[in-house]
């Protein structure tokens, strides 16, 4: 638009050109005069005679000339008006007040406008209401109005106080300063067919019954049918009515496909089939939970298929009783409120004894570290697969953290043999990525996640991977291991390598010191065969003990210091309840030795409260603030903490956030459990 006001000048230029061509000549006439007197004259009344010529067309043609460039630019202005005018889409000028200035007919028709009504945009259009006009490029907005969805380009047009194309009337020239065009597109009809394809795209799901073994495990064939039938019955009736295709491919695991529309609904009821399931009760007392994996927007449907299985494998490895779906790159979890159902069965124990078994044997030197600020499940674990290489004959190190505050006792407990001196087994990350090739296993204890173990960079120096773990799974599981062996029914991390070791092929002769490593882990996770302690918890201990663990050694290895009690009963006398059965509580690490220990410890106490259903214990400790969640069994922790980064199991859970203070971090846990208790998640 600012072109038609450049062009008058550009032709006043090519007009003083043949002026300033005179002046050029009289000069060359100048340098003739030198060379030759006549021959000079001569040009010089030629030049006068050119002058008086040129003089004359400048004069008598200028008027007419300019005279032809306003009729022209007044032509090509009603011209532009006309075409913008007669757009087949909406159209409007608005300055950066946000006020029209100028709209087409299109747009006049679409609001009841009339053309000389300027009104600020967000009076004609509510959905525009505050739109920013600050920015130069051009934007979009996706706006709804009187019952159509419109897609508005934004695009900026000039500053000046004039605009050439378009005839404004009764607009100052204030008003014209930040100009923008908005051009209005209806896109109704290719939204709703768009929203048809995506309700209508096909996504598979796998669905499993978590404990089908257990509950029909005394049950007679004749009546396994007849309840193995009503399950099948309550599962086809509510996926039927999701207009799903449900397909039985073994007496326990269901494969179905199903509309992206249905899966929807599905998500925004937070799937109630689970509680539906569960709330079955077959023969009066069984009952059963299911599982289910979702696979969808990756690209292709075998791509579908294949993140459905992945999805499955992390639900089962959660716990079971939940529906995990993982869309694209992220992983949504819904369900999984209820405790992890304990497996009788030792069969996948004795199968991954001997599959570790393989993998050390074939090894040059084995590796074991568990995850940073190591507990006594994280220490005990390692020395189990430490005594397993060692019945093998293979060269074994324990990776160890710098921070062992919480195991210092355990630690020095266990160098007062040779065998566990300095650098003899325990050795430190250093050490460990100079020692690692690719002849090295590295087994990984109590944690399943590589950024939290002791040393993460040593996954790229060895050549194969073991994981054992008993917390709940999550998205940021390693992946690419030789072997992992991930059961969040069990109470602790000792109590499968306990297992293991009685499966192992090589006879294992535990010392007494390290049954009470083993002992020790059992009795710390379950907070004294409190928490999480089932059968096999027990038969675990009771082989322990039977290799030499005492009970009254691990006790005096675990008792409190003196400031640590003095500030663990603080934080017990400073809590607050919040909306009636959260107790939380703040742990300053000036007075406690042991900061983390006191805060776990802490949390476990608070929930002899009546009415508690879970408690959160905060603690400040070297830059970042550390949260103990604890529940006894009606609220599942294990989600609260996922929301926030970390995990753990339903009733005992944790995470690391990095906020300034810890006023902070407790004004986010308290929004974090208003959402989830308003939108049911917990």
């Amino acid at each position: 638009m600012n072109n038609n006001n450049d062009r008058p000048m550009q032709l006043y230029a090519y007009i003083k050109f043949m002026l300033l061509m005179l002046v050029f000549l009289v000069a060359v006439n100048a340098g003739v005069y030198y060379m030759d007197f006549y021959a000079g004259l001569f040009m010089s009344l030629g030049l006068v005679a050119y002058a008086i010529i040129i003089l004359i067309y400048y004069y008598y043609r200028k008027r007419k000339a300019v005279q032809n460039l306003v009729d022209f630019a007044t032509s090509y202005s009603s011209l532009a008006n006309e075409m913008m005018g007669k757009f087949t889409f909406p159209y409007i000028l608005v300055n950066k007040s946000s006020m029209v200035i100028w709209a087409n007919e299109e747009f006049l028709t679409l609001t009841g406008l009339a053309a000389s009504d300027h009104r600020l945009l967000g009076g004609v259009i509510p959905d525009l209401e505050g739109l920013d006009l600050t920015r130069s490029s051009e934007t979009e907005e996706v706006i709804t109005y009187k019952d159509r969805v419109y897609r508005v380009e934004i695009r900026f047009v000039t500053d000046d106080n004039t605009i050439d194309t378009v005839d404004i009337p009764d607009i100052r020239p204030a008003d014209l300063s930040g100009v923008y065009a908005l051009s209005f597109f209806d896109e109704t009809l290719y939204r709703e067919f768009r929203k048809k394809y995506e309700d209508e795209r096909m996504v598979p799901a796998l669905l499993y019954i978590d404990n089908y073994d257990e509950a029909f495990e005394d049950v007679d064939e004749i009546k396994k049918s007849i309840l193995t039938a009503e399950i099948d019955t309550k599962i086809s009736d509510y996926f039927g009515k999701q207009a799903a295709v449900l397909r039985k491919f073994e007496r326990d695991k269901y494969m179905l496909v199903m509309q992206n529309g249905s899966l929807e609904d599905m998500k925004e009821q937070k799937f109630p089939i689970l509680q539906e399931v569960r709330d079955m009760k077959l023969d009066g007392e069984l009952t059963v939970s299911m599982s289910m994996g979702i696979g969808v927007n990756q690209g292709s449907l075998r791509k579908d298929v294949d993140a459905a299985r992945v999805a499955m494998d992390l639900a089962l490895g959660r716990g079971g009783d939940q529906v995990v779906l993982r869309d694209g790159e992220s992983i949504k979890y819904f369900g999984g409120r209820r405790m992890a159902v304990e497996k009788n069965t030792k069969v996948k124990a004795r199968v991954k004894a001997h599959a570790l078994y393989e993998i050390i044997s074939a090894s040059e030197n084995v590796m074991i570290m568990g995850h940073r600020n190591p507990d006594a499940d994280s220490i005990g674990s390692a020395i189990g697969i430490y005594c397993a290489a060692r019945a093998v004959g293979k060269r074994a190190w324990i990776v160890l953290d710098k921070e062992i505050g919480a195991v210092s006792a355990l630690i020095e407990r266990l160098q007062e043999s040779l065998e566990y001196a300095v650098d003899n087994v325990f050795i430190t990350a250093e050490q460990a990525q100079s020692l690692a090739d690719k002849g090295t296993a590295l087994v990984i204890v109590d944690t399943s996640k590589a950024d939290q173990t002791s040393a993460p960079e040593l996954l790229n120096h060895v050549g194969e991977v073991v994981v054992l773990d008993h917390h709940r799974m999550s998205g940021s599981v390693l992946t690419n291991t030789s072997l992992s062996y991930i059961e969040p029914y069990a109470s602790s991390a000792c109590e499968m390598v306990t297992e293991i070791i009685q499966y192992f092929p090589e006879n294992i002769k535990l010392k007494s010191y390290e049954a009470d490593a083993l002992y020790a882990g059992i009795v710390i996770d379950t907070d004294n065969f409190i928490m999480k302690a089932g059968v096999r918890t027990f038969e675990a201990s009771a082989y322990l003990r039977r290799c030499g663990a005492d009970s009254t050694r691990v006790r005096k290895l675990f008792r409190d210091d003196f400031s640590n009690f003095i500030s663990k009963n603080k934080v017990i006398s400073e809590v607050s309840l919040y909306r009636g059965v959260f107790a939380i509580s703040k742990c300053s690490s000036e007075d406690a030795l042991d900061p983390t220990v006191v805060g776990a410890q802490a949390a476990n106490d608070l929930l002899n409260i009546k009415g508690v259903k879970a408690s959160f214990v905060l603690t400040d400790y070297n830059g970042v603030i550390y949260i103990s969640a604890r529940s006894i069994d009606e609220i599942n922790v294990q989600l609260i903490m996922e929301r926030l980064g970390g995990g753990g199991h339903m009733n005992i859970a944790g995470c690391q956030i990095e906020e300034d203070d810890l006023d902070e971090a407790e004004m986010r846990l308290k929004e974090l459990l208003d959402e989830m208790l308003d939108g049911g998640d917990i």
